[in-house]
């Protein structure tokens, strides 16, 4: 491998240029044998085709990644493995090519002496705000080997319910989907063809079935035209979600939407009580704690409402009663919250919330799906029997009278 450096030598002058050897720690030790001390020192980019250059464009730091990520710098720093080495041992052994280039710049930037939560605090996308704030509060209190493990911990919680939402509505979505999919097949495909048969006897069809030759008359005279205006209908959708006021409108139809909001409820609320917990038993301030659970609760109702309570907390009010201001937040919440406030057992009250609403997310999942799927099944049945019967029943009629 070939590296390029930056270095100083005994007169204090810059020096730049490339090495090459086998890993980055031979690189070091030659360099400082002739004299040198090292700047920044980082593998040499290789050019490579179109490909290898748009490769990243497919390639993503998953959440599992960073979970096994933090769980091998916990062992790593239980065990007094240095900082920098611990880094390098990871780099080395990612299979993620994203996570594994991310992890050589945060070896480079540990080399230039920077401290590990602003050296992670440069990859955004791969460590957030609420990791980066736990790692320096590890970094602070000299528990780096607890604050990876709670962090582990805390984002396995988090992928597990999150995980159960996304597979409890992906399954209605698709069932739904099929059933418009069968429906547009049968009205487009079949019915035409059948419907020449019922004009040719002319004999007087049920009002039904009329509503149903009309309708595949317009799919079929007008279908392209209705999928373009669809197409460019959800562009503009799309468009508007990406807005400001899009992702407040959407963020509070899921909390406001028949049958979905008392699942999502529970799993920001669940959310805040486990965060708040985390950050509590890692040494991290009440106000700041808020702050950062705020930034990362993915629900722009619930962020503004936790962004309110820092500006009165700030301003001396307990963290209950500028909860109390919220008809989102459910009175239980609040009391609970009180009640750690007077104990001084806030972080043990917040840890049973956190639990207490993942447990009710799990129970709504469960509901949901054994409600939605006999639902679906037997709506997808009477649509197809709907249309099946205004057909063959003039069919019957015509043979019949035959």
């Amino acid at each position: 491998m070939t590296f390029k450096y930056k270095a100083l030598d005994q007169n204090g002058s810059s020096k730049d240029g490339i090495i090459e050897a086998i890993n980055i720690d031979i690189a070091i030790d030659a360099l400082q044998k002739r004299g040198l001390s090292i700047v920044s020192i980082k593998p040499e980019q290789e050019e490579g085709g179109f490909f290898q250059k748009n490769i990243s464009f497919f390639n993503r730091v998953s959440n599992k990644d960073i979970v096994v990520l933090s769980r091998q710098m916990a062992t790593l720093f239980e065990a007094q493995v240095s900082a920098l080495r611990v880094f390098q041992l990871l780099a080395m052994q990612s299979e993620n090519a994203l996570l594994r280039g991310k992890l050589k710049e945060v070896v480079d930037d540990l080399q230039a002496g920077n401290s590990i939560s602003a050296s992670l605090g440069k990859h955004p996308d791969a460590f957030s705000p609420f990791y980066i704030n736990m790692v320096k509060a590890g970094e602070e209190s000299g528990k780096l080997d607890q604050t990876f493990m709670y962090l582990a911990d805390y984002l396995d919680r988090t992928y597990e319910v999150s995980s159960k939402v996304k597979t409890a509505l992906i399954y209605p979505a698709f069932v739904v989907f099929t059933f418009i999919a069968v429906m547009i097949l049968m009205l487009v495909v079949v019915i035409p063809k059948i419907s020449t048969i019922l004009t040719e006897s002319g004999q007087t069809v049920p009002i039904y079935t009329r509503i149903v030759l009309g309708i595949s008359d317009f799919f079929v005279s007008y279908g392209i035209l209705l999928l373009i205006a669809l197409i460019v209908g959800s562009f503009f959708l799309w468009r508007y979600l990406q807005t400001t006021a899009g992702k407040i409108a959407f963020d509070d139809m899921k909390i406001s939407t028949p049958i979905i909001k008392n699942l999502y409820s529970k799993l920001y609320l669940s959310r805040i009580a486990d965060n708040m917990n985390t950050m509590l038993i890692s040494g991290i301030p009440m106000v700041r704690g808020l702050d950062l659970t705020a930034s990362v609760v993915d629900n722009l109702v619930y962020k503004d409402i936790l962004d309110k309570t820092v500006e009165d907390v700030k301003g001396g009010s307990s963290v209950s009663n500028a909860l109390e201001k919220h008809e989102q937040i459910p009175g239980i919440f609040v009391q609970m919250v009180k009640i750690g406030e007077e104990t001084g057992q806030l972080g043990n009250i917040l840890k049973t919330l956190a639990n207490f609403y993942r447990r009710e997310v799990t129970n709504s999942i469960d509901s949901i799906v054994s409600l939605i799927e006999p639902a679906m099944i037997v709506l997808l049945g009477l649509g197809v029997s709907f249309l099946l019967a205004s057909v063959l029943v003039p069919i019957y009629s015509i043979s019949a009278g035959m």
